[in-house]
């Protein structure tokens, strides 16, 4: 006979999981009694909305669920922010929250909610477990959920009761992983496909990739010279500097890209939704009937002709397509192979930084100085706002597994993202950026950094405002300024206060040996640079958009 509490942390244990991010609660204090004698890390966290997106990062960066517990009520509406985030952007998640008694349900008991109500238009599948007896069936079925098809994420709730409680159980099994993997019918039409192409072009996103994939569909994309560009926040992908690449298709992608994408005859769709933010509002891909002739594969199936009308649909993991892509090869040299030449060297060009800008500081510079400086498995984690353009136009990224940034644009991310792929990687760099707003959301996870000794670099863009909002309020309500200004605390003090290591940047030349002494600290580090509100985009300035120009 065991615990509930042991019944659960035995069935993590039996699925492979060796860390979890939580907030602790007295709903789960059973649970976190059978983690005293486990050999599962448990990453101790300062808000759930960071724990959960902890478990996100993780997910995100392996491939395997992030593990987050919380407590009820206010513990798991916290978390909605993380979980929102896995669900928009495929990435796979396991949600466990305190319940109350079993005898209190239904009476709105101490922080009691309907976990059901709440998460079940957002997570992938919610359970709450009432026999302790199923918890090995009912726990490995959330790992199959939440890795199977499309990857999200599973809230299971856990009525306190049932996890003090003892019962008999049969050992926990891993879940059994699911890859679908396309038909030699659908890889023949493909191919013949493209031997009537004469612009195509290829776009990856999604979820279900690893490093081999990644370099399989690399060398299948230079063996057919295909010019390939990234979904928005998927750059991690494909090599920039491979000479296919085309660039990112995100906010304000390259005209150069877009009309490449516009003028295809042939768009290879390879593991991504092309949601609303890539598509340029549906527009670079029209939904529900594209101008380009669609070539959609998917683990999914739900996903395929859910949004656009493929010509061909192909279910498949990005990693199994990668895979039976890479073993064909083209009659001779294509057609398109001088487009591709050229799309990416005006990729080159386009994310070549600027010297120039408004203010002391010029973040083009600083960029640069980056790109040359950091090593190519470094790890970039943002979250939301301006300043973020700057990392995704002119960071070359070479690497798989070396980008934390949500698709579902949420603020406050980068910060514990930057938490979990450091304790993940830690003999790798990781470099938060954030605005100063975004910051301020999830920045009490530097704590966490510290208190675990994980040396991450936080690099906070402040410029005094909330850069995206008042971006578009100048377009649209120009001089009438309302609800974008920020005052905010000496950001490297802050650091310091911590136990962390602090820098403020005033000027562009000061970047580099402030960024020498964060990393040779050997502590987590803030480096606050302060940006002039006129450098809002690397294109335009607040006073050229207020104006119209």
């Amino acid at each position: 006979m065991k615990t509930g509490g042991q019944l659960v942390v035995e069935a993590l244990e039996a699925n492979g999981v060796d860390r979890l991010y939580c907030v602790p609660g007295e709903s789960y204090l059973a649970v976190l009694d059978a983690l005293h004698d486990s050999p599962i890390r448990t990453i101790v966290c300062r808000q759930e909305g960071g724990a959960a997106m902890m478990a996100d990062c993780h997910g995100r960066l392996t491939g395997r669920p992030g593990i987050c517990f919380v407590t009820r009520g206010p513990g798991a509406t916290n978390a909605a922010a993380g979980v929102h985030i896995a669900a928009q952007d495929s990435n796979p998640m396991i949600l466990f929250i305190g319940q109350v008694g079993r005898t209190a349900r239904a009476r709105e008991a101490f922080q009691e909610m309907d976990y059901g109500a709440f998460y079940g238009g957002l997570a992938k599948w919610v359970v709450e477990i009432d026999d302790a007896a199923r918890i090995p069936e009912l726990v490995t079925r959330a790992f199959a959920v939440a890795t199977a098809g499309r990857p999200g994420p599973v809230v299971v709730s856990l009525p306190e009761d049932m996890l003090t409680g003892m019962a008999q159980a049969p050992a926990a099994l891993p879940a059994t992983p699911v890859e679908t993997r396309p038909g030699e019918e659908e890889m023949e039409r493909l191919l013949a496909l493209l031997g009537r192409a004469r612009h195509p072009f290829v776009i990856l996103g999604g979820t279900q990739w690893d490093a081999a994939a990644v370099h399989a569909f690399q060398e299948a994309a230079a063996r057919w010279a295909l010019p390939v560009g990234c979904s928005f926040r998927r750059q991690m992908l494909f090599d920039h500097l491979h000479p296919c690449y085309a660039g990112d298709i995100g906010i304000g992608p390259n005209p150069r890209l877009a009309e490449a994408i516009r003028a295809a005859d042939l768009v290879l769709l390879v593991g991504g939704r092309f949601g609303e933010i890539p598509s340029s509002d549906y527009t670079l891909l029209k939904s529900p009937y594209p101008a380009q002739a669609l070539v959609h594969v998917h683990p999914d199936p739900q996903e395929l002709g859910r949004v656009y009308r493929p010509i061909l649909a192909i279910n498949a993991t990005p990693r199994a397509f990668a895979a039976a892509f890479a073993r064909r090869a083209p009659a001779g040299t294509p057609p398109w192979a001088g487009e591709t030449e050229r799309l990416h060297a005006a990729y080159l060009a386009w994310s070549t930084p600027p010297d120039s800008g408004p203010g002391a500081v010029k973040m083009g510079p600083i960029m640069a100085w980056l790109d040359e400086n950091l090593p190519e498995d470094a790890i970039l984690t943002n979250g939301a706002g301006n300043y973020a353009t700057w990392v995704h136009r002119f960071r070359r990224f070479r690497r798989f597994a070396t980008q934390g940034a949500p698709t579902s644009g949420s603020m406050g991310y980068g910060v514990p993202a930057a938490v979990a792929a450091k304790d993940l990687f830690p003999e790798r760099a990781v470099i938060a950026f954030a605005g100063d707003g975004c910051f301020l959301m999830n920045g009490q996870e530097f704590a966490t950094a510290v208190q675990y000794g994980l040396p991450i670099i936080v690099v906070v863009v402040n410029n005094g405002t909330y850069g995206t909002i008042r971006m578009h309020q100048e377009r649209a309500y120009p001089g009438r300024v309302s609800g974008t200004d920020l005052v905010n605390p000496d950001f490297a003090a802050l650091a310091r206060a911590h136990g962390g290591h602090g820098e403020t940047v005033e000027k562009t030349e000061d970047f580099a040996g402030a960024f020498e002494r964060a990393r040779q600290s050997g502590r987590p580090a803030i480096i606050e640079v302060k940006l002039d509100k006129e450098a809002i985009t690397p294109a335009k300035t607040l006073t050229e958009i207020r104006q119209g120009r």
